[in-house]
């Protein structure tokens, strides 16, 4: 096992980063297509496709999912995999051709790098490009690159968020898997205490957001700069309804490793992708759906590098 999303069949995983902007997008392929379905809990999403996901509407499978930075300009991202895919001659049979279909989601980023540099039609792309079903990199890759945490004091005060993964294997061949980019208003904890989040003034501590709100201080930042976004993958077979159902159980790994989680300046989506290889029951999945989207949390935290004078878990260890 690789313990992380490629344990799931079938799945690439491409990522691409620009350094400068110090923003990236992470692709998730399904050459076959896969049911899914998707959850959004924050209050300033930004989104790709996710109303064809309904289980009242027609298709049922998805052939890539899509985390982006950039905001709402990283959604150009998806376009560049649409491409990808219809050259490479994968998505739904419409006769005259194949149509890829896409779904994503996009993280606030802009304020770490240069904000003119975003994840574009040719990043999107370029995942596509070098996805792999044997590697996948954690902590300051794809659309980890320049998630931050802890935002409340602003970015001066924040620390270093990323990308992570982890999955779950049971004796019967059932995975459940997840990865994750880390980049909430809140902070992230483990165990019950705070391993990433909003600084004190030291910079050596953790302010702890809860606290600071509950003491009445205002955010001093223009706060919608967050979003945590992610995907939980299984090889169970579920419909689009219990695809739906997966996405918001998994929301509860966030609740567990983030606080605040789903305020009105986060976006917080999940999507939830099934292969259908074998028959499981869907609340187990989702139990274990959270478990592995809270360690995918934490993960990409400790394997988070710091940039640009944000500090990472490693430095305030």
């Amino acid at each position: 096992m690789y313990n992380n999303i490629l344990d799931i069949d079938g799945i690439r995983i491409g990522q691409v980063e620009d350094l400068k902007g110090i923003t990236g997008c992470t692709v998730i392929i399904s050459e076959k297509g896969a049911c899914c379905g998707v959850d959004v809990r924050g209050s300033a999403p930004g989104t790709r496709e996710t109303d064809l996901l309904n289980p009242i509407n027609m298709v049922d499978k998805v052939h890539s999912i899509v985390l982006s930075g950039g905001s709402a300009f990283g959604l150009e991202s998806t376009c560049g995999v649409v491409k990808y895919l219809e050259e490479n001659d994968i998505g739904f049979d419409v006769g005259v051709t194949k149509v890829p279909i896409v779904v994503g989601a996009v993280l606030f980023d802009l304020h770490v790098g240069d904000h003119t540099i975003r994840p574009d039609y040719n990043m999107g792309y370029r995942a596509c490009e070098v996805a792999s079903s044997t590697e996948l990199k954690q902590g300051n890759y794809g659309a980890g690159c320049g998630a931050t945490i802890g935002k409340f004091k602003g970015i001066d005060y924040a620390t270093k968020g990323g990308i992570g993964s982890h999955s779950i294997k049971l004796d019967n061949g059932l995975v459940v898997s997840a990865i994750i980019a880390v980049n909430p208003f809140g902070d992230v904890y483990e165990g019950g205490s705070i391993i990433a989040g909003c600084l004190d003034y030291d910079k050596k501590n953790f302010a702890n957001t809860v606290e600071l709100m509950k003491s009445g201080v205002n955010s001093k930042d223009f706060s919608m700069k967050n979003t945590t976004i992610g995907a939980v993958i299984t090889n169970a077979k579920f419909n689009k309804a219990e695809c739906s159902k997966l996405a918001q159980m998994s929301h509860n790994g966030y609740a567990k490793a983030i606080s605040p989680i789903h305020t009105m300046y986060d976006g917080d989506t999940i999507f939830a992708m099934a292969t259908g290889e074998i028959q499981a029951d869907i609340n187990l999945v989702g139990t274990l759906a959270a478990q592995v989207v809270e360690q995918s949390i934490i993960n990409a935290v400790k394997n988070a590098e710091s940039i640009k004078g944000i500090p990472a878990y490693k430095d305030l260890k």
